[in-house]
């Protein structure tokens, strides 16, 4: 009898300690990426910040002329 209620104890204890390590990892920011939210309507930072970079880097090559660099900003920034 006392084997089951030490049985008992100990994977009640564990089920807290995954729950509170659960609620640190969610706000502390580490989630998985099913969890994350994702707007469809407007480009995340990180994919905004990373399409600005290579906007920069063809106006930098010579692909794309002022006028086409400041229209294309001027789209991603609306």
């Amino acid at each position: 009898m006392m084997f089951f209620g030490l049985i008992f104890l100990v994977f009640g204890g564990l089920i807290v300690l995954v729950l509170v390590i659960g609620v640190i990892a969610y706000f502390s920011g580490r989630r998985p990426d099913f969890l994350k939210q994702r707007s469809n309507d407007a480009p995340s930072t990180k994919v905004e910040d990373s399409l600005l970079d290579i906007l920069q880097e063809r106006y930098a090559r010579g692909e794309i002329d002022e006028e086409e660099y400041q229209k294309l900003i001027r789209n991603l920034k609306s």
